[in-house]
């Protein structure tokens, strides 16, 4: 087999592959022959169907099989052979004028670029990290104990306060008329979380039962609703019921709730703050991993291959797609998704790939068996079972795969961290896990 290998631009590159007619040919009849030892026609007994027959019926199909298996052997044979690592699909054609016997072909195809990662001694990070304080711990009480409140009504006469939940009948119009989602009955909220525009809690703030009020509300410019955004509506409300909240004791029954087998107050603070640190540990490392990635790409040098590139976009739509079938949008398929949006984080995701690909073999930070089975132990030490959990793992390569990769990374960002200059800032709580104080 003759091979030429052309450079068209930085990355493309376009062999010329020459076969022989005669290996497509004595391989067509050979696929033919075994298909006739089990096709089954009308007419005929199993595997007595006439080789004429056959290659009749299936002779196209075999000989574009054919085609394709030996058009891309030789591809990637000569790639092989000329040291090429191939980024993406060969787009493969075949050439007319070819000699007497011979078929010729063109593959048109990228490599993987040359990545030169520049001196990460001079990369500036910033590497973050929080503790968990006994004021995180005690709010995170108050949440659970929030979460399995109970309610009770309250008296006829009591005016409603934060914390109660009202039931109310309510209407709004703007400009004298009724608009889409302004009307409900029966509608329950608590008081000051949050679940209704403020206006409207304010005005319901204080009501009793029985009770019914008209006030106007400025629906903000940037609300949800865009038919209703920036303009203001007449509301009449009407409290139907006020119940005020009932917290469950901070005791033994909240904490076996909760999973303590203990039961003791004491037990239960230890294990949220165990939930906690271990949260806080993950969001402290996945920041300080971004840090890592960003400061990586700005030191990598690289031409992106348009085919990786467009792969990645193509992954993202279909992920796009199946996400919004999940949600129930019927007719994905026809829905327009524009490629183009996809374009920058596909080139990102690109261009960081190939230069983790890079730092990895220079430093030599593949995941060590002894790091992914000590990852896979911290991963299942937080569930009841972690023999169950590390089972689960070990038995799935995908699953190996991504513990793979999470060590992978973990190795890059400590490598890295240990080279560039690096400044130490504490988060407090509250900032790391995105919480208002």
């Amino acid at each position: 087999m003759a091979v030429n290998v052309e450079t068209l631009e930085k990355l493309e590159r376009r062999i010329t592959l020459t076969l022989p007619v005669e290996t497509i040919r004595s391989e067509v009849d050979a696929r033919l022959r075994k298909l006739a030892r089990t096709v089954r026609m009308d007419g005929f007994r199993p595997g007595k169907v006439p080789l004429s027959i056959v290659a009749q019926q299936y002779g196209n199909s075999v000989h574009y099989e054919v085609m394709n298996d030996k058009v891309g052997q030789a591809f990637f044979t000569a790639a092989s052979e000329a040291g090429l690592r191939v980024a993406g699909q060969p787009a493969i054609t075949e050439k007319d004028g070819a000699p007497d016997g011979q078929m010729v072909f063109e593959a048109v195809f990228e490599v993987l670029p040359e990545v030169k990662i520049g001196d990460l001694a001079t990369a500036e990070i910033e590497k973050v990290s929080a503790e968990v304080g006994d004021d995180a711990v005690e709010r995170t009480i108050d949440i659970l104990r929030k979460q399995r409140r109970t309610f009770a009504q309250r008296a006829k006469d009591a005016p409603a306060e934060d914390g109660d939940r009202v039931m109310t009948d309510f209407a709004g119009k703007i400009d004298g008329e009724p608009f889409e989602g302004g009307k409900a009955d029966d509608f329950q909220f608590v008081i000051g979380e949050g679940q209704m525009l403020k206006e409207f809690e304010n005005a319901v703030r204080g009501m009793k039962q029985g009770e019914s009020k008209t006030f106007p509300l400025a629906f903000p410019a940037d609300y949800h609703g865009k038919d209703v955004a920036g303009k203001t509506a007449d509301f009449m409300v009407t409290v139907k019921k006020v119940e005020a909240a009932h917290l469950p004791e901070l005791g033994e029954q909240l904490a076996k709730s909760l999973g303590v087998k203990e039961g003791t107050v004491q037990a239960l603070r230890a294990d949220i703050r165990k939930n906690l640190e271990r949260e806080v540990k993950a969001r402290v490392n996945a920041r300080n991993k971004q840090a890592v990635m960003d400061a990586l790409i700005a030191k990598a040098e690289l031409d992106l291959p348009k085919a990786s590139v467009q792969a990645e976009i193509n992954r993202m739509v279909h992920n796009a797609r199946a996400d919004l079938k999940a949600r129930g949008i019927k007719d994905v398929d026809k829905l327009p998704i524009p490629e183009d949006s996809f374009r920058p984080q596909a080139e990102r995701r690109v261009r960081l790939g190939l230069t983790l690909i890079e730092l990895v073999r220079a430093a030599n930070l593949q995941a060590r068996p002894e790091q992914v089975s000590a990852q896979i132990e911290e991963l299942a030490a937080s569930y009841e079972k972690p023999e169950e959990v590390a089972r689960y793992y070990h038995a799935d390569d995908d699953r190996m795969a991504e513990i793979e990769n999470l060590v992978l990374e973990n190795n890059v960002t400590d490598h890295v961290l240990g080279l560039a200059k690096v400044t130490e800032r504490k988060l407090g709580f509250d900032e790391l896990m995105g919480q208002q104080p």
